[in-house]
């Protein structure tokens, strides 16, 4: 499996494990298959893990993991891993939170996690209304000046934010975003702040929660409710995209490409991202193990300008999604806000 130095000195697999699959409301998992299904991917060279303080019971799956393997780990058997976990403080704490209260955050992600270290956190903040996210930010990067954080990223701020935090003085690593066929949004003006800054992206949403994949090419659309919150989440972004009838035109085209190279609509799509300027990795939500032999194929093929221009005239007939990155999402009243859970972070 590919890698990629992220950071000087700190590489990563450029496909990352997700995790939010794995906590509450994606069905039921079991805790040891879970564990053994870590142990695959990590012995199929994807070694990174993406988490977050709010996936319920997640960060402590990873740190059964780390204990459960540390011999095979300490033998070089398994390669490190590299765990990226968010900090995203509670809707509710937003106007009154204080550093403490994101010490005593990050002190449980590191004893959940069973390090010394985090490698990566991603900062998150529900709405800009309150403007303790400068504040907050800078306490983060305090968190790593003092050793308990290694890389300080972002994930699901807008650009204007992004840079009133550059202007701070805090360090930004990364950046993770919804990128896909069907969400272009970070093209606006994103991704000229992430090369000047050297700011790269992870990508969230690629196979839109398993929608561009050949189950659903040709297939009805899916009536509600839907088996799981990803599948609620991006059948909204189907709607922005220009609906159901588009959607479906666009996995055609990827098919068509998938032919070529003798892979899955999902596999495309994911190169597609992968080949995008300043995209570092993308996050793939795979349940199990039964997803490896797909994702090891992403190395097997490489898009050309042909392909590329056939996925072009479908991504310039789509209506949206519009606007600043993840303006739709922070509409709590909105069909794409209301969706969410704002204060999982309560002990």
């Amino acid at each position: 499996m590919k890698r990629i130095e992220l950071q000087p000195g700190y590489t990563i697999s450029r496909v990352i494990k997700g995790g939010w699959h794995l906590a509450g409301g994606h069905g039921n998992i079991s805790e040891e298959q879970a564990l053994v299904d870590m142990r695959h991917f990590v012995k199929a060279g994807i070694t990174t893990f993406d988490c977050a303080d709010i996936y319920t019971g997640v960060e402590e799956l990873i740190g059964k993991f780390r204990k459960k393997y540390k011999d095979q780990f300490r033998s070089g058997e398994l390669s490190p891993i590299q765990v990226h976990t968010k900090y995203v403080p509670d809707y509710n704490a937003l106007a009154t939170l204080k550093k403490e209260d994101t010490i005593r955050i990050i002190d449980r992600s590191l004893k959940r996690l069973g390090v010394e270290q985090l490698d990566l956190v991603q900062f998150a903040w529900w709405d800009y209304q309150f403007p303790k996210y400068l504040e907050t930010a800078v306490h983060l990067s305090e968190l790593q000046k003092s050793g308990k954080i290694r890389f300080l990223g972002v994930t699901n701020f807008d650009t204007k934010h992004i840079q009133e935090m550059l202007d701070a003085g805090v360090t930004i690593a990364s950046n993770q975003v919804q990128y896909s066929v069907l969400d272009h949004r970070v093209e606006k003006n994103m991704t000229a702040l992430a090369k000047e800054h050297n700011i790269p992206y992870l990508c969230y949403g690629t196979v839109a929660g398993g929608f561009l994949s050949d189950r659903y090419l040709n297939a009805p659309d899916p009536v509600p409710p839907y088996e799981n919150r990803s599948l609620t989440k991006y059948r909204l972004i189907i709607d922005e995209f220009g609906g159901y009838e588009l959607f479906q035109e666009a996995l055609q085209v990827l098919r068509t490409i998938a032919d070529q190279y003798q892979v899955g609509i999902a596999e495309v799509a994911c190169n597609y991202i992968l080949q995008k300027q300043m995209v570092g990795g993308i996050i793939v939500g795979a349940r199990n193990r039964n997803h490896l032999e797909s994702l090891q194929k992403l190395d097997s093929f490489t898009l050309n300008q042909n392909d590329l221009v056939k996925i072009e005239s479908i991504v310039s007939r789509s209506k949206g999604p519009n606007g600043p990155f993840y303006e739709l999402e922070r509409d709590k009243t909105g069909k794409h806000g209301s969706i969410m859970k704002y204060n999982l972070n309560e002990d």
